[in-house]
């Protein structure tokens, strides 16, 4: 069916899936299928890169992300299309690096929820200390995160709407999140297992009903501590189903 931006009159055209339930064991079915095999196998991917707001957001990204283009699409469409019924929150990034991401976040929503704020949690060091058992990763891993050039980006483009918070995830995001309050959207997008876990613990008080979770290296190769953390508490410990896992794992805050 189609949908209108909020931002103007072009038309995006999700794939239909008309028997899928729209919510079943925690998710919407429906929804995850309109993006995940959109953007696999549907000519979404087509349409966004023709979406005005989805370039000139990108624009503030581009050379400072490592995200995948199919994965920031569906956090596109996320926040153009899934917020409809949710009490108000908003945006938090738990593993940031050189901000490119977050800019996209932004700036997209400045153009649709005014009055959303996106939050960028990272060391902006490099990664903590890791488990040899469970990451592949090392302490020191991507220190080259230009935080000083990324504040002076941020004040260069008059993105008023993006707050860094900087340090150990352990150390600041608690306070963070009291200050913030609810919240829609967690992205989080860390590559071992402390990281992951603790990012999702935290956020879940704070998490409105039908808020969403996005987990974006867990199915990578060398994140195996990432997905464990994903296995150990959404799915074993909490028994979260999966709305989507192509591009990466969507979850929702639905009993």
């Amino acid at each position: 069916m189609p949908f209108l931006t909020r931002s103007s009159s072009m038309r995006i055209i999700l794939p239909e899936f008309e028997e899928a339930p729209r919510r079943s064991r925690g998710r919407n079915v429906r929804a995850g299928l309109q993006r995940g095999l959109g953007l696999q196998g549907h000519n979404l991917v087509e349409q966004l890169r023709q979406d005005k707001l989805y370039n000139r957001a990108m624009e503030l990204a581009r050379n400072r992300t490592l995200l995948g283009e199919r994965n920031r699409m569906n956090l596109y469409l996320i926040l153009r299309f899934g917020f409809d019924g949710l009490a108000a929150g908003h945006v938090v990034e738990f593993g940031t690096y050189r901000g490119g991401n977050a800019l996209f976040l932004a700036a997209v929503c400045k153009e649709l929820y005014p009055d959303m704020k996106v939050y960028a949690f990272d060391t902006f060091g490099g990664m903590p200390p890791t488990d040899p058992q469970r990451d592949t990763y090392r302490a020191g891993d991507f220190s080259d995160a230009g935080y000083d050039d990324l504040l002076e980006l941020i004040e260069r483009q008059k993105i008023d709407n993006l707050h860094l918070v900087r340090g150990l995830f352990e150390d600041t995001a608690e306070d963070a999140l009291k200050n913030i309050g609810s919240v829609r959207l967690c992205h989080i997008d860390c590559d071992i297992y402390s990281a992951v876990k603790y990012s999702y613990d935290v956020s879940r008080k704070y998490m409105v009903d039908g808020g969403y979770w996005v987990l974006d290296d867990c199915l990578y190769a060398d994140c195996i501590g990432a997905m464990e953390a994903v296995e150990e508490v959404m799915i074993q410990r909490d028994c979260r189903f999966a709305e989507q896992v192509f591009p990466h794992l969507v979850y929702r805050n639905w009993p």
